[in-house]
């Protein structure tokens, strides 16, 4: 058997000690690879958004709160599905973090078989939001290689302007125009044009 967790990381944050060690023992004896933090703050510091994991996170924190955590998160287009642990006093709160996009929440104390059920939810979630989200980075640093010209250029060309178009539009010659084009090419990887709009047109491409 490998020492590995296979199912996937999920991030604990909650200043409770008591609480770190029992989501740690459960999850941990799931196959799940746990990472404790004792605040928000801390969780923050050593986040990696490169990570397939889900989080869970105590709603009521001293420093940084759990609502003000996922506020943070959604600022940052984070992909991190996220659960709140709450006390009984909690739910219209956690139910309110759930409109703004929490999974779920688990009240206080809670059991396996409601938590686990939670985080492979989540995680299977988490698999498709990080690939997504991968993808829309490498398309943003092959679109950040490009000049303001050739982005000027782009643009009409998803527009499906014309090279002669382009160079009115630009106020440039069309041999300019068609030196841009083979640069844009170049820097987006793109062979074909169909390759060239579903570089730039990202999520919006329309399927065949």
């Amino acid at each position: 058997m490998s020492l590995i967790p296979k199912k996937g990381t999920v991030y604990v944050v909650d200043d409770d000690e008591a609480v770190r060690d029992s989501l740690q023992w459960m999850l941990e004896g799931k196959d799940y690879r746990v990472r404790c933090f004792d605040s928000a703050e801390s969780f923050l510091s050593r986040y990696d958004p490169r990570e397939v994991a889900c989080l869970i996170i105590d709603i009521r924190m001293p420093g940084m709160t759990g609502l003000e955590l996922q506020s943070r998160l959604i600022d940052a287009h984070s992909p991190l599905p996220l659960a709140f642990i709450t006390g009984h006093g909690d739910v219209p709160m956690a139910v309110d973090t759930m409109k703004k996009g929490a999974m779920d929440f688990i009240q206080k104390p809670f059991q396996e078989e409601q938590l686990v059920p939670l985080v492979e939810r989540m995680l299977e979630q988490a698999k498709g939001a990080f690939a997504e989200y991968q993808s829309t980075a490498a398309r943003d640093a092959l679109m950040a290689r490009l000049t303001l010209r050739e982005s000027q250029v782009l643009e009409r060309i998803v527009a499906g302007r014309l090279n002669k178009q382009i160079a009115d539009d630009l106020g440039i010659s069309i041999k300019t125009v068609e030196a841009h084009r083979a640069n844009i090419m170049e820097k987006l990887n793109a062979n074909t044009v169909a390759d060239l709009l579903k570089v730039a047109l990202g999520p919006n491409a329309v399927k065949a």
